[in-house]
């Protein structure tokens, strides 16, 4: 993926510095990564800094949006759908498509509880599709993040205690642009290049 964090992250306040380090740091580490904080704050931003500094960069960056796709649907958007009698293929899921690189899921609290279990085992290195008995290796990085409580959707078994835990290896906290003006004028001037690029 091209971009270094700095392209990726804009900001020049303690806050961004100290962000920009740690990702640096974290990029290299095999682990899952959890980003949380408030919509807007640019975890996916993150999750794209991430990717970049680390081994995996050159291969796929996949991202969803689990609060998009239907509860119905998700798992074989995700994990894939197996052949079987009237389907003579088998059809490819982003976990299987990120092969070798990076899946970033934002908004994770919205994973159903069936998606939740077969994410568990991909985090663990393997993938099992809709459909199939077996279950394959997978070589993906997860990223996940969301702006709800995950510690307290385990309490109330709205999501998988297990699986927190599994993605919670390392963390981020992010903090609203609102607490770092500073960076404001720099994501100006960012945002004002590339519209007129776009206008060229």
């Amino acid at each position: 993926m091209d971009g270094s964090i700095d392209e990726i992250i804009i900001g020049q306040s303690a806050a961004i510095k100290e962000l920009k380090q740690l990702i640096s740091v974290v990029a290299k580490a095999p682990t899952s990564v959890l980003v949380l904080g408030e919509t807007g704050t640019g975890k996916e931003l993150v999750a794209r800094g991430i990717h970049a500094a680390s081994n995996r960069s050159h291969a796929p960056l996949i991202t969803l949006n689990c609060a998009t796709v239907p509860a119905n649907l998700i798992e074989a958007e995700l994990f894939g759908l197996a052949a079987y009698e009237n389907r003579q293929r088998e059809t490819t899921g982003l976990v299987e498509a990120a092969s070798g690189g990076t899946l970033f899921l934002d908004e994770i609290a919205e994973l159903p509880a069936s998606a939740q279990a077969r994410l568990l085992q991909v985090v663990q290195g393997e993938n099992r599709k809709v459909g199939q008995a077996q279950s394959m290796p997978v070589d993906v990085r997860i990223i996940a993040a969301t702006h709800k409580d995950l510690k307290t959707l385990t309490e109330t078994g709205e999501f998988r205690s297990d699986l927190f835990y599994r993605l919670n290896v390392l963390c981020f906290e992010l903090s609203p642009l609102r607490g770092r003006r500073k960076d404001i004028i720099d994501i100006a001037e960012q945002l004002l290049v590339e519209t007129c690029k776009r206008l060229d």
